[in-house]
């Protein structure tokens, strides 16, 4: 396998146990794509609007378009770091698996050989989440749709998305990914988010069980959770907390809590930022007592162009359509990424 080994420079890894170490790299990331539906009629998916006779008069050169506009997002997510860029990338909203063949097919990215896992899900909008691997860094090993179950809502079974859980060897560690899109805000922040804490059980029960087994397991928990670092679905329910301090092994470390404090998010609303995409990383791997990959540094990846210049979304990720009209745009959310290293053996 060919790894990438970098010497990074002061300037790169600053007042860091790193610095001027030979050092492995990798990046893990994660992108909302807003809406990524191919232009085939699915009878079992509610995908009317994005359809060339759909409200939105979603067509091939729509469809592909976005493709294009997408994949060259993904292709530059840590490059900053490593010309292979992300390693790992997480998705979601996307209709089927057949969108993220033909997006990982994208001459943008189509050298990284992205593979994928994806399962299709119960959600009411049709859209899944899935996982994009580059098998230069990730090994799948075993992979499970986690079946999310939400009270019903006016007598009809109220169905979300699936949790996708894939066990895999990252650079030859044992790495758990979960990949999470838990149901929205709709009805309001405080009326939805117990639905948000169900999922968030969900994702809990599967890794108490893994580090029952292993206490030292790397777990990274990615994706449009819908809630803020400081919700009690992230705070509470995940325990996951903005400081490394005390961290132990089997606790969680979410590195977007100052961000978020700070104001800083992913997407906008109401003329206020929210901070929904997160990856956060279980305690082994912020512990300097841990062998092996650590989290290094989390970053948002933003470019003017990736942002409305008039209009309502002023200032606003520039998104795919605009009222009904396409305008070109990418997504509604901003892609997160985090840097991860570990000192070279050789």
């Amino acid at each position: 396998m060919n790894k990438i080994i970098l010497a990074f420079a002061l300037a790169i890894i600053s007042m860091s146990t790193y610095a001027q170490k030979n050092v492995e790299v990798a990046v893990i990331g994660f992108y909302n794509l807003e809406n990524l539906f191919d232009t085939i009629n699915d009878l079992e998916k509610n995908d009317e609007d994005f359809l060339p006779n759909g409200s939105y008069k979603y067509n091939s050169k729509v469809y592909h378009d976005k493709l294009n506009n997408l994949s060259s997002i993904l292709a530059q997510l840590g490059t900053e770091i490593t010309p292979d860029g992300a390693a790992l990338i997480g998705v979601c909203e996307v209709e089927n698996k057949s969108v993220l063949v033909d997006l990982v097919k994208e001459k943008n990215i189509a050298n990284r050989n992205y593979e994928i896992v994806h399962y299709d899900s119960p959600d009411e909008r049709g859209i899944d989440v899935g996982l994009l691997y580059n098998p230069k860094y990730f090994k799948v090993l075993d992979s499970k749709n986690l079946y999310v179950q939400l009270p019903d809502r006016d007598g009809r079974t109220n169905y979300t998305r699936d949790i996708l859980w894939v066990k895999g060897t990252f650079l030859g560690e044992e790495m758990h990914v979960f990949v999470n899109h838990w149901p929205s805000r709709r009805g309001g922040e405080a009326k939805s988010s117990p639905l948000r804490e169900m999922a968030s059980a969900v994702a809990k029960k599967k890794i108490d069980e893994i580090q029952t087994a292993n206490p030292n397991a790397k777990i990274v928990l990615m994706g449009d959770l819908n809630d803020d670092p400081v919700n009690n679905s992230v705070k509470k329910i995940l325990g996951a907390k903005g400081s490394k301090e005390g961290m132990k092994s089997k606790g969680f470390y979410n590195p977007w809590m100052t961000m978020y404090k700070n104001g800083i998010g992913t997407l906008a609303y109401n003329d206020a930022w929210n901070l929904f995409d997160q990856i956060i990383v279980s305690g082994a791997m912020v512990n300097d007592n841990t062998e092996g990959f650590q989290f290094y540094k989390a970053k948002i990846f933003k470019r003017d162009y990736m942002f409305s210049t008039e209009g309502r979304y002023k200032s606003y990720p520039k998104r795919a359509y605009s009222f009904g009209t396409y305008i070109g745009g990418y997504s509604d959310h901003l892609p997160t990424y985090l840097i991860m290293v570990r000192e070279s053996k050789k």
